[in-house]
């Protein structure tokens, strides 16, 4: 089998044969907001994205206007597809509430948001070694030295 290999080895470099290498999707969970107000948004929305090469799983939650799409797809083709049905869309951009240090920071909190979410934000964001923290950690019932300071 050596000699084999090295003929082939030998023949291949005259001939330049390639391969090409496909790119690996990666199995991820797309959130996309879509305005749906009846079962036939509903419907349209859910069929045209469960088509898609690599879905595994759709999840639509009228309430919240939230479209789960899990599988190995990529987030843009899955934006794409759902706003081809007609439908005002865009990746979801609310993160839950208590995961927030600053919810009603100015971009934050927004009126339109389903209950427990609020939107991303920089502002939303404690920056690290604020005097904010410094200060409330001051009179925490955690520091055993807050008697001394009141």
């Amino acid at each position: 089998m050596g000699a084999l290999d090295s003929l082939c080895e030998y023949i291949s470099d005259y001939f330049n044969v390639s391969q090409k290498r496909r790119k690996r999707k990666v199995k991820q969970t797309v959130n996309i907001k879509v305005k749906m107000d009846c079962d036939g948004c509903e419907r349209r929305v859910k069929n045209a994205v469960s088509s898609m090469k690599g879905v595994e799983t759709v999840e639509l939650n009228r309430k919240i206007h939230k479209v789960t799409v899990s599988g190995y797809v990529e987030p843009k083709k899955v934006l794409k597809r759902v706003e081809k049905t007609g439908k005002k869309a865009e990746m979801w951009p609310y993160v839950p509430y208590n995961v927030v240090a600053y919810p009603y920071a100015v971009g934050a909190y927004d009126k339109k948001a389903p209950a427990g979410y609020v939107r991303k934000s920089e502002h939303s964001q404690p920056l690290p070694g604020a005097p904010d923290d410094v200060i409330m950690s001051l009179f925490s019932d955690e520091n055993p030295n807050a008697c001394t300071v009141m």
